[in-house]
């Protein structure tokens, strides 16, 4: 644990000297801050809409949680944002070591190689979680604004959701990044991959034998359930699948990598 925490504590501080690591979250914020102002506008247009159609009919305006309605889009927004910029961010995890040739250092240090791994996948996941952080101010301020006040257990699911899909996407674009040398490889490479899988949500749309498998297969659609506050165990096991094959994978092309030297 010891050379995993200080593997960590090396890849975080990296992170924070990067640019790209600043630009990622630079523009991270901008459009998640651009999206939830208009997702909050676009409601708060429906919302008055309704009113005047219950006044024009002479009925009560209908019971609705306004609030839950911006937040449930947002995540949606979040979901699809993080699928475009997390190639960004593990394109370099690997690819950087190998062009600077310091993966060679790196695999012959007493270190194994699952340690080299795990440090560089928690920093991943610490960074993102880092990012996911300022998005917080969104929630208390739906929170405040909202009457009555809504229950925190759909935006705390929800959060869990979109930290479990952005760790299953960093697993697999750290495997990519360990196959080249080229970051900007890496980059399109991952960003292919993560486009098959918005694919696949899609596909999964239909109805039939082969949307069903679509639907268990796609990313996107396991992570619907967090967002409407479900916490599904079935999910869970998928996510937690998903994130052990990215890590076995990229163990299996390190390893290689040792084996070479």
């Amino acid at each position: 644990m010891r050379n995993i925490f200080a593997l960590w504590k090396k890849e975080l501080s990296l992170f924070f000297v990067s640019p790209i690591a600043y630009v990622v979250l630079t523009i991270f914020l901008l459009l998640t801050g651009f999206f939830f102002r208009s997702i909050v506008v676009r409601v708060v247009e429906f919302s008055i809409q309704e009113m005047i159609q219950a006044q024009q009919f002479g009925g009560p305006p209908p019971a609705r949680d306004y609030a839950q309605d911006v937040l449930r889009a947002f995540f949606g927004v979040l979901s699809t944002m993080i699928l475009f910029l997390m190639p960004m961010l593990t394109m370099g995890v690997f690819a950087d070591e190998k062009r600077r040739g310091t993966i060679e250092l790196l695999l012959t240090s007493p270190v194994t190689h699952w340690q080299i791994i795990l440090g560089k996948f928690l920093a991943s996941v610490t960074f993102y979680m880092v990012m996911l952080l300022p998005t917080g101010v969104y929630a208390l301020f739906a929170y405040r604004y909202s009457e009555p006040k809504f229950m925190w257990r759909p935006v705390l699911s929800g959060y869990l959701g979109i930290l479990l899909l952005g760790t299953v996407l960093i697993s697999i674009g750290i495997f990519i990044s360990s196959l080249t040398e080229n970051q900007i490889i890496a980059a399109v490479t991952t960003f292919a991959v993560f486009i098959i899988l918005w694919v696949i949500d899609f596909a999964a749309q239909g109805t039939g034998v082969i949307s069903e498998a679509m639907q268990y297969l796609s990313v996107l659609n396991h992570y619907d359930d967090f967002a409407k506050g479900v916490i599904d165990t079935k999910s869970l096991v998928f996510y937690g699948s998903l994130i052990l094959l990215g890590l076995f994978l990229t163990s299996t092309s390190v390893e290689s990598l040792r084996w070479r030297e």
